[in-house]
Parts: C-alpha cells; structure tokens; sequence
C-alpha cells in the first residue's frame, strides 16, 4: 500500500543523511513531560512542542495547544563545581603547609582530564492547528547549549616565597550558541492516523559566543557575565519527521533535525555547521492511560567541551488517572559517549483541569550532581 512506500521511502532518505562523523549538536530535552520521561519524546509528543520533537507528532491528534515553557540542565562531570566551589572558599592568607595542600588537592580536582561542565536550556511559545488530517504549528523560542573546561591549569604557588600567601590561579574556557527561531511547522496522517509526515522550516538567529573566567583562591568565579560579546548571523534550518502507528498500541517516531547543515558566524571568523541530528523513539501502550516510551540518538552529537560527545539512551513512562486530571512521569536517560556519567533519574507531574494544563519535571544526577528542570503551562482544546 501506499503509506508502506512512503514509510520506507522516509527510512531511506532519513538513514542517507546520517553522516559518518556528525558535527550536530546536542539533542536539547524540550518541555516536562519529556524531561519527565527521561528526555523521552520523538513518539510520544503530539501538543505544540512537536514542532521541536517531531513535527509528524502534530497529525496524531486533532486538537489545538498553546503552551509556553522553559527547563535547563546542567552537567557537572567529575565534581568540577565542588572544587571550584572549594577554591572560591580557600584562604590564602593561611600560609602554613597544610594549607599549601590543600591549595594543591583543589588545583588536582580542577585540573583532572574530563572535568568540565555543560549546560543547556529552552524557552519559547508553542502553538498547534489542525484542519481534518492537516496539522499546523508555531514556535518562536531559543534554544542554547554550552559548556566550560580548564584552558589554563590551575597552579598553587607562594610568589614572595615560603611563609607568604598563598597564590592559587588558573582559567576556564567557556563557549555557547543560542539558536533563535521562529518555525513553522506541517503535517498530514495518512490512513486513519496510521502513518503520519511532518516538516519544520526554521528561521534561525545565531548567537554565538567565547569567553573565558579566572580561578583564583579566595575569589568568586563569575561564569554568566564572562561568555563574551555575542557573534550574531542568520541562516534558516529544515527538519522532518515520521511516525508509524501499526496498531493502536505502539508509536514509531523518526525525525532528523538540521538537515541542510545550517551554518552560523563563530566568534573570531570562523563558522559553526550544525550537521544534522537523528533521533528515533518507540511508544508502547500497554493499556489507554499507560505509556512506555523510548528514545536514542542515532548521531553522535557535538558539545562545546572537547572531548566530550553526545549520543542519549532515554527510558520513560506515564501514568495517567482520572481521564488525564493527573500525570505522574518517572524516566532515566545516560549519554552513551560520556562513560563518567551514569544513568540519571527523572521524574514530573502534570495536572488537567478543563483546558489548562500545568506541567512540571526535572531530573539529578546523584553522582555527580548535574540537575535539569522544566516547567510548562498551556491551553489544550
């Protein structure tokens, strides 16, 4: 039948566009539920944050959603955060050797390969139409990722000396990009929703940036006023998706994000290429207000920290009671290319009355300390 050429026409084009080494950034979790679910959300989404997770998710229902939400994350690999915080605190006037290794366990702690920190978060409004088997949606949000490492060691000395204060000094290198968008998004399901495609085009404004902040002992590290000045450009990206519903019980979804490698002006003259990200997800319903749910990156994906690479494992699942008046979400997610983080935990609620809905989530790592959180509030009819 047609829908199965067209599934397998849309596998195709999606697998051909997978580059051998992809230059994509991180896949950023939009909105609570997903964060909930573990980051969860290419077979699942069907509300207005479709045109983020899959544009194709927006003809599975025939409703009309305005939502606005907002969440960040923040990775702290190897407890980068506890020794900075461990160097804001340290005094140097103590000039005793105790003191002068304690300087130098902090600067160890700093200095460890793979200590570094990654952030990311999202804000924006979110609107989705519908006219019959026709699915339309807004966005205008942003969407930012970053990160920091150590660009100097950090180094404990005594300039004047034995018995004089203690010097303890380094710097972090801190780099980011926000993507600006205004998106426009369709999609149309094909045999009583058993197949549905969808495309997103995106007017995107970059904004990147480089900064770098001093460590030193006895100091505050200030990381938010030192990104640098803003590098702005535009370009426009393109996003497509699929899902495939063999049954009422069990969702497919595929999408492929960037897919024309937008480009961005880069700090100093150089160019940031987003090369395309490919997500799939597995929806299974194993009664009407139960859902599993699945995701994992097909790309290995690009972060601002060297060494560190992207490619998420997500594990999610909702329990809806009282015909959706309550939603309880619990979820775990791991990056696969960052063996030093283990899976983190996730959970959310979400609340119905009449037509407005409140969603919470958030997640934390309990190892390392990273957090993500989200919130949304919308109007679903």
């Amino acid at each position: 039948m047609s829908y199965y050429r067209s599934l397998r026409a849309a596998v195709i084009f999606l697998g051909l566009i997978v580059p051998a080494q992809s230059m994509a950034l991180e896949f950023v979790a939009v909105g609570p539920r997903a964060t909930g679910m573990g980051g969860a959300g290419v077979a699942v989404t069907t509300d207005s944050l479709a045109t983020y997770w899959n544009p194709a998710g927006l003809a599975m229902t025939q409703t009309v959603d305005v939502r606005i939400q907002g969440g960040g994350q923040v990775i702290d690999r190897l407890g980068i955060a506890d020794a900075v915080h461990d160097l804001e605190n340290f005094n140097t006037t103590d000039t005793s050797a105790t003191n002068l290794a304690k300087a130098q366990d902090i600067a160890n702690r700093i200095n460890r390969p793979g200590a570094t920190v990654s952030v990311n978060g999202s804000a924006g409004l979110y609107i989705k139409g519908h006219l019959g088997e026709h699915a339309f949606g807004l966005n205008v949000s942003d969407v930012a990722t970053g990160g920091g490492f150590v660009s100097t060691p950090v180094q404990p000395s005594q300039p004047g000396g034995p018995g004089t204060p203690i010097s303890l000094t380094g710097q972090m290198a801190l780099r980011g990009l926000e993507a600006r968008q205004v998106a426009f998004s369709y999609a149309y399901a094909f045999s009583d929703k058993m197949f549905s495609i969808g495309v997103t085009g995106k007017i995107l404004q970059g904004a990147a940036y480089s900064g770098s902040t001093l460590l030193t002992g006895g100091t505050d590290v200030s990381i938010h006023d030192n990104f640098g000045k803003a590098t702005i450009s535009t370009t426009f990206g393109i996003d497509v998706g699929a899902i495939y519903r063999p049954s009422s019980w069990l969702r497919f979804g595929l999408v492929a994000k960037d897919i024309n490698q937008p480009t961005f002006d880069d700090v100093g003259g150089g160019e940031l290429k987003l090369g395309p990200q490919v997500r799939g997800g597995v929806a299974v319903n194993p009664y009407s207000s139960l859902t599993l749910t699945a995701d994992v990156d097909a790309t290995s994906n690009k972060t601002f920290v060297p060494g560190i690479k992207s490619q998420v494992l997500s594990l999610g699942a909702e329990q809806t009671i009282l015909s959706e008046f309550l939603s309880f979400r619990l979820g775990a997610f791991k990056n696969m290319k960052d063996a030093g983080t283990p899976f983190t935990p996730t959970a959310g609620l979400g609340l119905r009355i009449f037509a407005l809905r409140i969603d919470v989530g958030g997640g934390y790592d309990f190892r390392e300390q990273g957090a993500l959180v989200s919130g949304s509030a919308s109007l679903t009819f």
